[in-house]
């Protein structure tokens, strides 16, 4: 038996932030990672944060009082709107980012042009409200390098993975800007310097980065970080308050426990992969097997349904089950099915997405999240969700169709593998991809009459401050709006994915797991996409799932030490 003061289920961003904060404040702490990497979705992620009146916004002049997106939140929310829980994430976000600036190997960036989602509420913001982690230097993580998950494969270029902002500007405009050019070539050939070197980039960004910083930390400040330890059962007290006292783990095929004096902290990044419990919680997916995530294979509910054993209440009754996302599916050379997300092409201009009938049903530049919430609802019941995102030679050229990527790498691969449909007329693109060919004809006439003067009555496409910070800010009247005119055209089909789950765990304010009748678990804490989702299951702003799991570990691993997350 091992005795320790805290142990972290879960070596995400919300586990691994719950460890940091905790063993700076002097606990001994023990992270266990049931596979043989660490990271978990966040190292997939884009890494982008919510913090509102974060320290980076503050410098750079921009104030705002808490009402603003407290207000904000509670119009997304509505009768959902759990001021108590709220009002501590909005309190301890911009705490939480100071902390980790002063006391740790965590930088950021900020985010201080990126909007919220919905501009409908006055209390929206334009900017100020984001940060993400800087840029990382692998090198500085010494072994833990080989043990950091990888980006995922599918969005990077052939393992080089690609910033968000000026760094993804500059790989679209490199065929078009000397500039670029240069900026790409250096960038290329240091990664393959570190190719050859260590057998993977060296320049960490997005999501990748923040683990790596937050791993760092971890080692810095203490923590016993092991990996391919899976916890199969928490140990707890008996009679009355029935307290958590720590884990048994399955490591190197023998159990082991490990006491936990300060209690337990459950990270393990939701049920995305449980396909049970996505039959019985998520929307049109009647086996289960209809919904395609692209979070790591291994998140299957295993922190869920420890917490439920031990007593927690599971709380499914949120609007929308997970932030859901289109994906496509890439037949990898190993024969797995990858999961490629949309996450920006679509605001891109000259792309429509249609659905078999050959109709538009969404403003394509909106989140990823409502962009599959518009399909869940425009689909009849007893039909498969699925979609089409449609252009011209033009476009893919351009800025690249999900996996298939921009000019100079050829398209021809993606076609010949079926990723992508190619024809020479967009009614031979609708009969090779089953769309009807009338509806198609009709909507693409209306469609491009309208994109040639940057309009889109029908669904407002360029029309709010995130669709054009998505879109592209050379091309005028709309950044996000051009005509489908110039064969040969394409046809990539879309289903219904996610990014993790939102249903979870139900937790105060202090991250504690909650009981059915509103009472504390003693001793266990819950995180990340284990927990149910203080936005309930909306998606008000980018980052509203990695925000809220790294400030409610700050605020876990500080409530273990004994301390209040705003001291």
């Amino acid at each position: 038996m091992q005795t320790c003061d805290l142990v972290v289920i879960g070596s995400g961003a919300g586990g691994l932030s719950a460890a940091v904060t905790a063993a700076i404040q002097g606990l001994k702490v023990v992270v266990l990672e049931k596979e043989p990497v660490f990271g978990g979705t966040s190292a997939w992620s884009g890494g982008w944060m919510w913090i509102p009146r974060n320290p980076l916004a503050v410098r750079a002049g921009i104030h705002e009082p808490l009402e603003r997106p407290l207000n904000y939140l509670r119009d997304e929310l509505g009768p959902r709107f759990d001021e108590k829980k709220i009002r501590a994430y909005l309190e301890a976000g911009p705490k939480m980012v100071g902390f980790f600036e002063t006391r740790t190997a965590v930088r950021f960036i900020d985010g201080n042009q990126i909007p919220d989602f919905h501009p409908n509420s006055e209390f929206a913001g334009t900017g100020g409200r984001s940060v993400c982690a800087a840029p990382y230097d692998g090198r500085e993580l010494g072994p833990l390098i080989h043990r950091l998950r990888p980006p995922l494969d599918e969005i990077t270029l052939r393992g080089l993975a690609i910033a968000s902002g000026k760094d993804m500007a500059h790989f679209f405009n490199a065929m078009r800007s000397f500039k670029s050019a240069l900026y790409v070539s250096g960038r290329l050939l240091a990664f393959a310097r570190d190719r050859l070197c260590y057998g993977r980039s060296m320049h960490l960004v997005n999501g990748n980065a923040l683990v790596a910083r937050l791993l760092k930390s971890a080692q810095d400040a203490g923590v016993e970080l092991t990996t391919e330890a899976h916890v199969v059962a928490l140990t707890q007290e008996s009679g009355p308050g029935s307290r958590i006292t720590g884990v048994q783990a399955s490591i190197d095929g023998q159990t082991q426990e490990f006491m936990a004096r300060h209690g337990v902290v459950i990270a393990c990044g939701g049920y995305p992969h449980d396909v049970a419990r996505r039959k019985a919680t998520f929307p049109k997916n009647p086996t289960g097997h209809e919904h395609w995530s692209a979070a790591p294979p291994t998140n299957t509910g295993d922190g869920i349904q420890l917490a439920q054993t031990a007593g927690a209440y599971f709380d499914s009754t949120l609007k929308n089950a997970a932030a859901w996302a289109p994906v496509s599916l890439v037949h990898r050379r190993d024969g797995h099915l990858a999961r490629f997300p949309h996450l920006v092409e679509r605001a891109k201009p000259g792309v429509i997405a249609v659905m078999k009938n050959g109709k538009r049903f969404v403003n394509e530049a909106s989140s990823y999240h409502d962009f599959i919430s518009a399909l869940i609802a425009a689909t009849p019941e007893g039909e498969p969700l699925q979609a089409w995102l449609v252009c011209d030679h033009a476009f893919q050229r351009r800025y690249g169709l999900g996996f298939s990527k921009p000019s100079p790498l050829p398209v021809k691969p993606y076609v010949k593998s079926g990723y992508i449909r190619q024809a020479a007329s967009m009614g031979q693109l609708a009969q090779a991809c089953g769309i009807d060919p009338s509806g198609l004809a009709d909507t693409i006439a209306n469609y491009n009459l309208h994109a040639a003067r940057g309009e889109d009555p029908e669904f407002g496409k360029g029309t709010t401050p995130y669709n054009r910070i998505q879109g592209d800010a050379s091309h005028t009247p709309n950044p996000c709006l051009a005509p489908i005119e110039r064969g040969p055209y394409y046809g990539l089909r879309l289903y219904p994915g996610s990014l993790g789950t939102f249903a979870g765990i139900r937790t105060d304010e202090f991250g504690r797991a909650m009981r059915e009748d509103g009472t504390a678990l003693d001793g266990l804490y819950v995180v990340g996409n284990d927990s149910a989702s203080i936005m309930e299951g909306n998606y008000p702003a980018g980052g509203v799932t990695l925000g809220p799991a790294v400030t409610f570990g700050y605020i876990a691993g500080r409530h273990a030490a004994g301390l209040s997350a705003t001291d």
